[in-house]
C-alpha cells in the first residue's frame, strides 16, 4: 500500500452548488479542517482522483482550487487548541 503524503486543500468556489460539491470532494479525504481548508493523507492514486474530481466541478474562470503537499520533516506550529495531523489507520468514505 503506497505511503499517504500530508495536503493542505483550500478552494474559493464562487456559485453555492459548486461550493457543496467541491466540499463534499475534499471533506471524503480530509482529517481536519476548517471551511474551506482541509488536511488531507492522501497517495499518489487519490491525489489524481480528487484534482480530476474538483476540476469536472469547478469553473477555472471563476473559482480556486490548490492543493500543497507538506513535507515530512516540516513541524507544524500550533496555536491554540489546534491538533497535528495524524493519518488514521482507515478512512470510511461514504
Amino acid at each position: 500500500m503506497s505511503k499517504r503524503a500530508l495536503y493542505i486543500a483550500a478552494y474559493d468556489v464562487a456559485d453555492p452548488r459548486r461550493l457543496r460539491k467541491v466540499h463534499e470532494a475534499v471533506k471524503c479525504h480530509a482529517t481536519g479542517g476548517q471551511k474551506s481548508v482541509f488536511e488531507c493523507f492522501l497517495t499518489p492514486h487519490e491525489r489524481r482522483g480528487l484534482m480530476k474530481r474538483v476540476q469536472s466541478l469547478i469553473d477555472e474562470q471563476e473559482d480556486r482550487f490548490a492543493l500543497l503537499q507538506i513535507e515530512e520533516r516540516t513541524q507544524p506550529i500550533l496555536l491554540g487548541i489546534a491538533v497535528p495531523a495524524v493519518d488514521p489507520d482507515f478512512y470510511y468514505v461514504g
